[in-house]
């Protein structure tokens, strides 16, 4: 049985590690998640020429020869991040920051009430 939070971004196998060699050798690795992926390209990619990770679309969405793997996953979770956190535009009256469409300060709740 799980404990706490468990890992709820998984995939089916179609992103994809290319290792590629200089002398044309090339290991394609499916991985689970994104996390694996960089983890992958991480392992390898001081014994590889050019480290790959392909998503499910056939996309190359970071290469070593162009990118630095730390970086690319430093924007990867801030991009992912930001997916996660997006909300409706709610303009709270009272300038409430803390105040959403789904999830309303006192006040508001109190004018809903008030309305209805």
């Amino acid at each position: 049985m799980p404990s706490g939070l468990e890992p709820t971004e998984e995939y089916d196998g179609r992103i994809t590690v290319a290792l590629l060699e200089d002398s044309g050798e090339s290991e394609r690795v499916q991985c689970s998640s994104y996390e694996r992926a960089i983890e992958l390209v991480e392992e390898h990619q001081a014994t590889v020429t050019v480290a790959k990770i392909v998503d499910r679309d056939g996309d190359v969405v970071f290469t070593s020869a162009e990118m630095d793997i730390e970086t690319w996953a430093r924007e990867w979770e801030h991009a992912k991040r930001r997916l996660s956190v997006d909300v409706e535009e709610y303009d709270c009256p009272y300038d409430d920051r803390a105040c959403f469409a789904d999830d309303l300060c006192v006040q508001c709740q109190m004018d809903a009430i008030r309305e209805r």
